[in-house]
C-alpha cells in the first residue's frame, strides 16, 4: 500500500499565492485610496488577469496535483476576482454588497479549511474575509470611510500572501501552526 500523499505542487501553491497577494494589494489600495489618483477601478485589469485567468489556472493545476483545498481556494477567488474584474460598473451598490458578501462567506470557508494548516494561510484567508465583509457593509451602506478599512485588510491579507509566497521561494521558514518539536518534519 502507498503511504504517500500528495501534498501538491509548491510551486503552483508559490504561482498561487503571488497572484492571490499582487490582486489583493492592488484592490486593496485601491479601496484605502492611499495613493493619489488610484482607485479601486485602476485594479479591475489586475482582479480580471492575475486575480482572475492566473489564479483559476493555477486552482486547477493544484485539483490536477490531487491539492483539493488550495484547488478549491485558487479556482474560487480565481472565479470571485475575474467577475469582478469584468463585471458591468453599473450594478446596485446593494448588487455589489450581496457579491462582497458571497465571497467573504468564501473566504470564511477557506479561514476556517485552513486550521492546522498554518499561521499564513489562516491569516490570509481570514484578512480577505474580513476585507470582503467590511466592504460589502460598506456598499450596502455606502460608507466612504468604511471601505477603507476594508481596503487597508485587503493591503494586510495581500501581504500575507506575497510574504507567504516569497518565504516559499527564498526557503525561509514557514509559520506552520504547530511545534517543531522531535517527531515533527517539514511534511508533518
Amino acid at each position: 500500500m502507498d503511504n504517500e500523499v500528495s501534498a501538491g505542487s509548491t510551486t503552483t501553491s508559490t504561482l498561487g499565492h503571488l497572484a492571490l497577494g499582487v490582486t489583493l494589494l492592488a484592490f486593496g489600495l485601491g479601496h484605502a485610496d492611499v495613493i493619489d489618483g488610484v482607485t479601486a477601478a485602476d485594479a479591475m485589469a489586475v482582479a480580471t488577469y492575475v486575480g482572475g485567468i492566473a489564479l483559476f489556472i493555477a486552482g486547477l493545476l493544484a485539483f490536477r496535483d490531487r491539492d483539493s483545498f488550495t484547488g478549491t481556494a485558487f479556482a474560487g477567488l480565481g472565479a470571485f476576482w475575474f467577475t469582478w474584474g469584468t463585471a458591468d460598473a453599473e450594478v446596485s451598490t446593494n448588487a455589489a454588497g450581496l457579491f462582497l458578501l458571497l465571497f467573504a462567506l468564501l473566504a470564511l470557508s477557506l479561514t476556517l479549511g485552513a486550521a492546522g494548516g498554518g499561521l499564513l494561510g489562516q491569516g490570509m484567508y481570514g484578512l480577505t474575509f474580513l476585507s470582503l465583509l467590511l466592504l460589502a457593509i460598506a456598499s450596502f451602506g455606502e460608507s466612504d470611510g468604511l471601505a477603507k478599512v476594508g481596503g487597508w485588510a485587503g493591503v494586510a491579507a495581500g501581504a500575507v500572501a506575497w510574504y507567504g509566497a516569497t518565504a516559499a521561494l527564498a526557503k525561509w521558514p514557514a509559520l506552520t501552526g504547530r511545534a517543531a518539536g522531535r517527531g515533527v518534519t517539514a511534511t508533518g
